[in-house]
């Protein structure tokens, strides 16, 4: 299982996903693959999440992993699942005691600096930045990693693919969350989402 360096290190953007038809996953993770953005973040707000998880991971070449986990039994549905990393927009004592003791790569997400220090208590110091446009951008980022010298960072929420480079450019973002790649409620068009994904992995990182 690769861990969370290297997960984020596999490409500068993340995508991600709402999955709200089961037919729909494996086409997706096949044409972001394809376009250079082999790490999928699937999140639990539909239905179809936990299944389509155990689709896309037969897809070569992909680490699928689960977003918007919220508390253990979620980390515990993803696990089964056989989520290779786990996402969550905030953390708790709770889900980070359980992360930690799955021994998952976990991505917690923080918006200020007490929720950085709770992060740094648990031992986790890659996070996910976020609502990262709403929680004030790329000015609260560059504050909290002047502080928190030794955290890298993916922010995610309100970036676009004419923003990222911007959000790249800072040597503590080691990638950034994209929802553009595939648009919730989108059709699906493999060649519109592969080209997005060309675009994506295209982007550069110091």
């Amino acid at each position: 299982m690769p861990d969370i360096d290297q997960i984020l290190a596999a490409a500068p953007v993340i995508p991600v996903l709402v999955i709200d038809r089961l037919e729909d996953a494996v086409p997706i993770a096949e044409a972001l693959v394809e376009g250079g953005l082999p790490v999928l973040e699937v999140t639990l707000r539909t239905p179809a999440a936990l299944d389509a998880i155990r689709a896309m991971k037969r897809v070569p070449g992909a680490i699928v992993g689960a977003g918007t986990v919220l508390d253990p039994d979620q980390l515990a549905a993803a696990l089964d699942a056989g989520a290779g990393f786990i996402v969550s927009p905030g953390l708790t004592e709770r889900l980070g005691e359980a992360a930690f003791s799955a021994g998952i790569p976990f991505l917690p997400g923080i918006s200020t600096t007490g929720d950085v220090m709770r992060a740094r208590d648990h031992g986790f110091s890659r996070l996910k930045f976020f609502p990262a446009e709403a929680s004030g951008g790329l000015a609260v980022l560059k504050a909290l990693s002047a502080v928190f010298g030794e955290m890298r960072f993916c922010p995610t929420g309100g970036i676009t693919q004419q923003s990222a480079q911007s959000w790249l450019d800072l040597p503590a973002v080691a990638c950034v969350g994209g929802s553009w790649l595939v648009p919730a409620g989108a059709p699906i068009d493999r060649a519109a989402i592969a080209s997005r994904a060309r675009a994506a992995a295209a982007l550069l990182r110091p």
